[in-house]
């Protein structure tokens, strides 16, 4: 079970995930999210899954169809460009929301990710997010700004928010 020191820890660290995105994109994302033959560094399948049913909810309005795989892409990226320490925090998160009986018991979805429906990770969300538990709490900050930072550091994302992309260096 993760303690309450490691969620915090992954929740600021995710916070870093939108810095290092922005960082990331000025070196390799942009391959990565158009790259048919993208080799995923840190996401396994499953993890995959959890992102791809968890992204068009938490993004809701802001994701358009077909942009999943990108967000799921980003993802990995972020995540990537994490300090080892963090990434183990993420592991034990993504560890949480895998295995059936935390899944079912602690973030009540009673399906496998892909199963789920729209309805179901909407609640899970909002109770993680408001929940009066701090480690719950810090775990969907740390999805909130990993999914974020995987959307938004995507320049496909920009167009709709007005934000012509970073400066020009040089």
């Amino acid at each position: 079970m993760l303690t309450r020191r490691q969620l915090l820890g992954g929740g600021l660290a995710a916070g870093a995930a939108l810095v290092i995105a922005g960082l990331a994109y000025e070196f390799s994302p942009d391959r990565a999210l158009r790259d048919p033959h993208y080799r995923f560094v840190i996401l396994d399948e499953e993890d995959r899954a959890i992102v791809a049913a968890i992204a068009p909810v938490m993004l809701a309005g802001a994701l358009p169809a077909g942009a999943v795989e990108q967000v799921v892409r980003g993802t990995d990226v972020a995540i990537a460009g994490l300090p080892l320490h963090v990434r183990a925090q993420i592991r034990q998160l993504f560890g949480v929301l895998r295995f059936p009986l935390t899944r079912m018991f602690v973030a009540g979805i009673w399906h496998p990710w892909h199963s789920a429906n729209a309805g179901e990770i909407a609640a899970f969300l909002q109770h993680w997010r408001y929940s009066p538990v701090v480690q719950l709490r810090s775990a969907y900050d740390a999805l909130h700004q990993l999914l974020m930072a995987a959307w938004y550091g995507n320049e496909q994302a920009w167009p709709p928010t007005g934000y012509p992309g970073p400066p020009k260096v040089g």
